[in-house]
């Protein structure tokens, strides 16, 4: 059943029963149901002039058949309340004249759940992201700063592009920073001025055109140096630590009572960002793999026996190995960390490879840098270290993997084996992204520059169900989005590789995509 609310300070056509406290950094819930006899057929419209603060509202009379939940993101105007706003330049715009509806409205939403049932809630829904027909900032007053944090990944010189393209040239905003080295730039001084003749070019290279760096947050220094440059809009690219440290900024600068937009643009290359459809780069990262896996290919099936290992990323996640599998055809195993597998025994990796050494003389084995921790941690006994963005330093599963099917060939079997490994990682990490995603990375800064300019803050933007959306940074920050081996893709690549599940008959039950 769909349903219009708007929220004012005038009469509500439905009772409030009561209101929710949520912890600090969580994202504010708005739940709507309809009262007797009232049926609307738009979602709910916010009203940011009149400053009506809620956190979460629970609609009396609800329904579970109807319970409709915006996650909404914060705006400057929820502790600015006296914060004027003007009209969009976009209106006079050459570029956006010949669209038929320039602007957003407040009331369009994007359902995270598509594939619902008749009797399920309408669920969780998201702000579309695109142009509003107000802003919050003068394009002569803004002083806006771009940031690169973290590990790299195809695409980051796109965003960068686009995000001083779009200020530029759909706003008119003039004064444009790149921090350097990352969060510690901000207090190292460390600046370049950035317009689009500087960033005209730099979509065509890998890395990141401002330099990256972990660690190095500092959040009081950070918002002292932000507020003692006059900066009033960030820009932060990174991961989910980097997201995690925008959200402390984001907290700081409200306490402080600043006019400062802080939005993050997700990035990550092993896809584990929760709520998005993808990262920017993963399409790159799937696309450069096959060379590797080509490569190992034609090194196996030229000797007797050969045994090709690709390693690639996946910390976490191993979404680059098991679509990088399925993209291929010539993968036999696709090893991940959420499928745990076993060397020995009936139904063990070694007697797959033997099995399929009989059957076609050789087999590639691409595994995630994540897979198989367990085991190499048991034998190398190797201490708990991590880098400075905090996260776990891996083992390196495939020099260990490549010894150990040796080892039980040579010793064991007593039959020769050719081991190929190929470790394409930093290969692949460093090259400009393809075309679709220097696409995706403009949809991303241009989303994020028209949010910014809306006078949202706090927020993050990213593909949900291919619809473009403002996303709370605590949903981006709470859980890593991992391959889920219930469900059908994963089966998909097991029916292609025909490769054990490792997992016992009574959990091999798929569920619905």
């Amino acid at each position: 059943m769909d349903l219009y609310v708007s929220l004012s300070k005038t009469r509500c056509p439905f009772s409030l029963s009561r209101q929710l406290l949520l912890r600090p950094n969580a994202p504010q819930l708005l739940r709507f149901s309809p009262n007797s006899g009232i049926l609307l057929r738009k979602p709910p419209s916010i009203s940011r002039q009149n400053n009506l603060a809620i956190t979460a509202i629970q609609v009396s009379n609800q329904t579970e058949n109807d319970d409709f939940v915006l996650e909404d993101v914060p705006h400057l105007t929820n502790f600015l309340p006296d914060l004027p706003s003007y009209p969009n330049p976009l209106q006079k715009s050459q570029a956006y004249s010949i669209v038929k509806r320039t602007f957003v409205s407040p009331e369009d939403v994007v359902a995270q759940n598509v594939v619902i049932q008749k009797e399920s809630p309408r669920g969780v829904h998201f702000q579309r992201a695109g142009p509003r027909e107000k802003v919050y900032f003068k394009p002569e007053e803004v002083r806006a700063c771009i940031v690169t944090c973290g590990g790299l990944c195809p695409g980051i010189n796109t965003v960068i592009r686009e995000i001083v393209c779009g200020l530029n040239n759909m706003y008119g905003v003039q004064d444009i920073l790149g921090i350097e080295g990352g969060y510690k730039g901000f207090y190292s001084k460390n600046t370049i001025i950035l317009n689009p003749k500087v960033v005209n070019d730099i979509h065509k290279r890998g890395g990141t055109f401002l330099c990256t760096s972990r660690g190095g947050h500092d959040t009081h220094k950070i918002v002292d140096n932000i507020e003692d440059r006059g900066i009033n809009q960030v820009y932060i690219i990174g991961g989910d630590g980097t997201q995690r440290g925008a959200a402390l900024i984001y907290e700081e600068v409200k306490k402080r009572g600043l006019q400062v937009a802080v939005a993050g643009i997700p990035k990550t290359i092993d896809n584990d960002i929760a709520v998005i459809d993808k990262s920017f780069g993963f399409d790159t990262a799937v696309e450069e793999a096959q060379r590797a896996i080509n490569a190992a290919h034609v090194e196996v099936e030229s000797v007797e026996n050969g045994v090709g290992i690709v390693k690639l990323m996946g910390r976490y996640s191993g979404f680059i190995a098991m679509y990088a599998t399925l993209a291929n055809r010539d993968v036999d195993c696709c090893l991940i960390p959420e499928s745990p597998f076993y060397l020995e025994g009936r139904g063990g990796l070694f007697e797959f490879i033997e099995q399929r050494l009989k059957e076609s003389g050789h087999l590639v084995i691409v595994v995630a840098e994540g897979a198989g921790q367990e085991y190499v941690a048991a034998e190398v006994h190797a201490a708990d270290k991590k880098d400075a963005s905090g996260n776990k330093l891996l083992l390196d599963v495939g020099p260990w993997l490549s010894n150990k099917i040796k080892d039980h060939f040579t010793m064991f079997r007593k039959m020769e084996v050719n081991m190929k490994y190929i470790d394409p990682t930093y290969m692949i990490r460093a090259i400009p992204s393809n075309a679709s995603d220097n696409i995706y990375c403009t949809l991303l800064a241009h989303g994020v520059v028209h949010g910014a300019m809306a006078g949202y803050t706090g927020f993050t933007v990213g593909p949900v169900n291919s619809k473009q959306a403002y996303i709370p940074i605590a949903r981006v920050t709470e859980r890593q989005n991992t391959v889920k081996l219930t469900d059908r893709m994963w089966a998909r690549l097991l029916a292609s590789t025909n490769q054990p599940s490792f997992v016992a008959s009574d959990q091999e039950r798929v569920d619905y995509e």
